[in-house]
């Protein structure tokens, strides 16, 4: 029914229904453009959500950390009529706010010293009332920490203001390294001016040369052979040291010091302040910057003058020497510092039995040694490769005059000499000693005889010396006195021997006294004898004897013994 009346209505007004459905159909397309745009529009706040995350997310992982003053939009009509203030997560982690991300610029301050703080909040107010930026280093209060401060003014092309932020950067680590670099800057700088200071002070011109002989670095002294005004004019014009023939003193010497990479040294006549001087040029190579490819040299110029003439009369002298040691008795001769013999004596000669045009061709020490043990005037040893390399290294050991005995098949003891010699090398002196030698073991042998004969003797003898020492003394003596042996053969003098019997009179009223006495009757010429009184009640007869040669012989004996 109802569906007859629908066609009987469309058959009706067929226009009608046309436009019922071309409305419909706009409306249709309406809705499905609206929808479209609708998933468009969520779209792009998707990813203007996405970016703001992004961007947030970006700020947040920076090592710096943010406050932020945000100002209300005056593009619209902003609810927000008052500046509100940001703290990033990073800011509330590098100060340790106890707020955290609601902490304020108040919070921050507190966070400063109050001079700091004074000048933070100034920064602040004219940023906040001109937008003038500002950068500044801040110390926290807690931890020490440096920061870099940053603030700036954030608005759009078109003047509107959004917001004033401070950046808060950690520059601890930076600040040390600056303060550990300055401070290593310092002391590189005092070290160039001490070390400016040591080569201007030198009494001598002192100059370096690059891989191209050219002049990098010369001393203040060396200014003074080249009449210039400044290092930096000798430099740039490449001033030399000008010698006798007008050319450089040392630009031949430093390369041939560069080529071989050897120390060079030339000895330089100058005229210097109108006086002719004599100089030691010296030029001296070495790797430059650890490069072994780069060669530069240091040189020198010292005044020998002096040494020269000490040199030739050191000559003088020395001839001088000779001569009076060729006309000696003993044998002399020296070997210089290359152990070839360079003087001798006819004394050295005719002891080793040498014939004088041998020795006029300059041996050395070993043919020497060679020589006269063929000759067999060698004292007689185990391994004489080794004896004679032990006397070639005395050319380096012996720093004092050395002496020994030489005990030769012959029968001859000679003493030897050696010591170093002033231009090098060793002086030798021989002596025959056999005739003194024996001598003193005769006069030994006699000593001892007398010492034996004393010690089988009852009476106490002792013998001083003329120089007051004790020289002889036997076994009853030691008895008597009750001397401690070692004591006796220290050599005591006659006052410390009295000294030590003073415990035999602790009973008299002045030792001091006493002693002077006893001392001076011993050493009187006119006493012949006399008696002492000793603590155990006994007499000890005293008789004195000088001898021949000075020597004082005492002699003790008892003439009552305690008990008696």
């Amino acid at each position: 029914m109802s569906q007859n009346l629908l066609i009987n209505m469309f058959y009706a007004a067929p226009e009608l229904w046309y436009i019922i459905w071309m409305i419909f159909a706009v409306l249709l397309g309406l809705l499905f453009w609206t929808s479209i745009n609708i998933l468009k529009l969520r779209q792009k706040n998707y990813f203007l959500n996405r970016d703001r995350e992004r961007y947030a997310e970006t700020l947040y992982t920076s090592k710096d950390g943010y406050l932020s003053f945000i100002y209300p939009d005056k593009k619209i009509n902003d609810p927000r009529t008052k500046t509100r203030e940001y703290c990033s997560r990073r800011l509330a982690v590098m100060l340790n706010l106890p707020a955290g991300t609601n902490s304020n610029f108040e919070d921050v301050l507190k966070c400063f010293y109050k001079e700091d703080t004074k000048k933070l909040q100034k920064y602040v107010d004219m940023l906040h009332d001109e937008g003038v930026s500002f950068e500044d280093v801040f110390t926290l209060k807690s931890g020490g920490k440096v920061l870099k401060l940053t603030g700036n003014r954030i608005s759009d092309a078109d003047g509107n203001v959004y917001c004033d932020t401070i950046w808060f950067r950690d520059i601890s680590f930076e600040s040390t390294q600056i303060d550990e670099l300055e401070a290593e800057s310092r002391k590189a700088a005092e070290k160039t001016i001490q070390l400016n200071d040591l080569i201007d002070n030198l009494a001598y011109p002192a100059w370096l040369r690059d891989e191209n002989l050219h002049l990098r670095f010369v001393n203040r002294r060396y200014l003074d052979y080249v009449n210039a005004g400044s290092r930096d004019e000798v430099l740039q014009k490449g001033l030399e040291i000008i010698g006798a023939n007008n050319e450089s003193i040392s630009r031949k010497i430093a390369e041939s010091a560069h080529a071989t990479i050897k120390i060079k040294k030339q000895k330089v006549n100058l005229v210097h302040n109108g006086e002719r001087r004599s100089f030691e040029v010296t030029e001296i190579p070495f790797h430059a910057e650890q490069s072994l490819d780069k060669i530069y040299s240091v040189g020198s110029m010292s005044d020998i003058t002096e040494l020269d003439a000490l040199k030739r009369n050191l000559k003088q002298h020395q001839n001088a020497h000779l001569e009076i040691l060729g006309s000696l008795g003993t044998a002399f001769a020296v070997f210089d510092g290359k152990k070839k013999l360079a003087f001798y004596n006819r004394a050295f000669a005719k002891m080793w039995e040498l014939e004088n045009s041998w020795l006029e061709s300059q041996p050395s020490y070993v043919m020497f040694l060679d020589l006269i043990r063929e000759k067999r005037l060698l004292p007689e040893v185990p391994d004489f490769v080794m004896y004679k390399n032990e006397e070639q290294n005395d050319f380096n050991k012996i720093i004092e005059a050395k002496e020994d005995l030489l005990h030769l098949p012959d029968g001859r003891t000679l003493r030897r000499v050696r010591a170093q010699h002033p231009m090098g090398g060793l002086v030798f002196a021989f002596e025959d000693v056999t005739d003194r030698l024996a001598t003193r073991r005769a006069y030994n042998d006699l000593i001892s005889v007398q010492k034996e004969i004393l010690d089988n003797m009852s009476e106490a003898v002792v013998i001083f010396a003329p120089n007051g020492r004790l020289l002889i003394y036997n076994s009853a003596y030691c008895r008597l006195w009750n001397y401690n042996e070692i004591f006796l053969q220290n050599e005591p003098t006659l006052n410390e021997v009295i000294e030590a019997a003073k415990g035999f009179f602790t009973t008299t009223n002045n030792w001091n006294e006493l002693k002077s006495d006893i001392i001076k009757h011993l050493v009187n010429s006119e006493t012949q004898s006399f008696t002492l009184h000793r603590n155990d009640n006994s007499e000890i007869d005293v008789t004195v004897k000088m001898l021949t040669d000075g020597s004082l012989m005492i002699v003790n004996r008892i003439s009552r013994t305690a008990g008696e």
